[in-house]
């Protein structure tokens, strides 16, 4: 009795990706995962701002225009971002972060100059490993190195 062996999977090569979802949920994820994280952001944005009071329209106005700008800002970031060098893509998204977390802290009554020392401290932090994963992961001019 002769059977045909199992054939061994087929390996993953190094620099491929294994995609679990479609194209066209992947696509959905560029706009649904900005927008989910806008409000959670213009959420915890109206939270500080309130200071434990009571939800007013002002605050809800303002926690879904922040959300917006937090959105938008952010799908323009994913879309423009990886065409700029590693060192300026680096510089964009330290500053994104920085200037989101330093603005949350200056809504729940923080000085501007605490503010700023945390924004700034963050940027350098998240400066730092944007910096070392695009200097490991990509040439020179931005392209993924294989």
């Amino acid at each position: 009795m002769a059977h045909a062996a199992p054939r061994a999977p087929k390996a993953i090569e190094r620099g491929s990706t294994t995609d679990l979802f479609s194209e066209r949920a992947h696509r959905a994820a560029l706009v649904a995962v900005p927008v989910l994280l806008g409000l959670v952001y213009g959420f915890w944005a109206a939270a500080n701002r309130r200071h434990g009071g009571p939800v007013t329209g002002w605050n809800l106005l303002f926690g879904f225009v922040t959300a917006l700008v937090f959105a938008v800002v952010l799908m323009a970031l994913l879309a423009l971002a990886p065409k700029l060098r590693r060192e300026v893509h680096a510089v964009v998204w330290a500053a994104f972060c920085g200037i989101a977390v330093g603005f949350l802290f200056s809504q729940s009554g923080g000085s501007v100059l605490r503010s700023t020392a945390l924004a700034l401290g963050v940027t350098a932090g998240v400066f730092a490993v944007m910096f070392y994963r695009f200097y490991t992961h990509e040439d020179a001019s931005g392209h993924a190195v294989t």
